[in-house]
């Protein structure tokens, strides 16, 4: 992605010819000759920094706007960024493309959506640092944005998430304490407002507008309460009945909601967290059969991974491109999300006890050829 440059020729000529005014004209108004300005708007030479207040005033536009200066980068353009840097992780050294990061975030260092979406590609790629000193340095980064983004944002939900973000970095940090004060006292509420909206535009006759407002809260909902879920499982491993009551509530939530389709990202996790349950409570020929479910769904025709709707949450597509930041995208590059996919079984010290089992084995196996895909 091309960088914004300086562009105040182009745009010197643009509000000269805007407003119909000679080169003659302005420069008698500004003091310089006539050369001075064709200069200007070839941009072989730039005005003397003190005549810029002069010329915005001129064409009554700001000095940003006159030197092409644009401080936010657009949804769109973070967007084409962001997906360019997943990328350069998945095929450049880890050190450049992080030193790109940090130029583009010192660049828009006013812009706190840019600078959020840098934090999160710094925490979904810190695992490729090469140490354990650098993958902290990286999340150290990361938390410096999330924490400038939440104080100087002025989008309320923009600035909800970097708060989470920014705690998401300090329990990945081992700084429990510093979460709890961060987080403490939750507001934990029990209200909504999808279902007032929804009514209002119902009362106003806007119906198809009801009901995605409705099928967001749903979704939003739904991926609330399996993440609560699997974090509450994962909690439950000293409880055999608890666990398994847990798994059994998930599961059929799952199912039910058909998030294999939907969003199979969100069923990964848990298929994991399960197996790892199962392991730990003695049952490895669940946590096998676990791991088998997990394989196929990892193993299907799932990609490109991307967040959609379905038959039934059909009106969401168009809420997850113009309301989200990355539209339709996850977070890292597909080459990225299949290695850790690999890694979620191959490096889980919870299932070494498996090694020598041939099921295990060729759950490796096939989770390796899909890597290599």
């Amino acid at each position: 992605m091309k960088e914004k440059e300086i562009n105040l020729g182009p745009i010197l000529v643009e509000n000269r010819h805007k407003r119909g005014i000679t080169q003659d004209e302005l420069a008698e108004y500004m003091g310089v000759s006539k050369a001075a300005v064709s200069k200007w708007e070839t941009q072989s030479t730039y005005p003397d920094i003190t005549l810029l207040p002069g010329l915005a005033t001129f064409f009554n536009i700001s000095i940003d706007e006159l030197m092409g200066y644009q401080p936010q980068m657009t949804k769109s353009d973070i967007r084409k960024l962001y997906r360019q840097l997943c990328m350069d992780f998945s095929t450049k050294p880890f050190d450049e493309v992080m030193e790109h990061c940090r130029q583009m975030a010192k660049k828009y260092f006013s812009c706190p959506p840019l600078l959020f979406q840098i934090g999160v590609l710094f925490v979904n790629h810190s695992t490729l640092a090469n140490s354990r000193e650098k993958t902290t340095d990286v999340l150290e980064e990361a938390l410096g944005y999330f924490i400038r983004v939440k104080d100087e944002s002025d989008d309320i939900e923009l600035a909800k998430q970097a708060l989470n973000m920014e705690a998401l970095c300090l329990l990945t940090l081992g700084r429990a304490n510093e979460v709890l004060d961060l987080l403490e006292p939750a507001e934990l509420s029990l209200t909504s407002v999808e279902p007032l909206l929804a009514s209002a535009y119902h009362m106003s006759g806007q119906i198809e507008q009801s009901k995605r407002v409705l099928q967001i809260g749903v979704y939003q909902s739904i991926v609330n309460l399996l993440n609560l879920l699997l974090s509450y499982m994962g909690l439950c491993c000293d409880d055999a009945k608890t666990f398994e009551e847990t798994y059994r509530r998930t599961y059929t939530i799952a199912e039910a909601f058909q998030i294999e389709d939907l969003h199979p990202g969100l069923l990964m996790p848990f298929f994991i967290s399960a197996a790892q349950g199962f392991m730990i409570l003695g049952d490895e020929e669940k946590a096998l059969d676990l791991l088998e479910q997990y394989v196929n769904l990892v193993t299907r025709d799932i990609y490109p991974l991307h967040l959609h709707g379905d038959s039934y949450f059909n009106l969401l597509d168009d809420w997850f491109e113009t309301t989200l930041t990355l539209g339709s995208d996850l977070p890292r590059d597909e080459t990225i999300i299949r290695k850790s996919m690999t890694e979620a079984v191959v490096k889980n010290p919870t299932f070494a006890p498996l090694a020598d089992n041939t099921q295990f084995q060729r759950i490796k196996q096939r989770l390796k050829a899909n890597e290599e895909v």
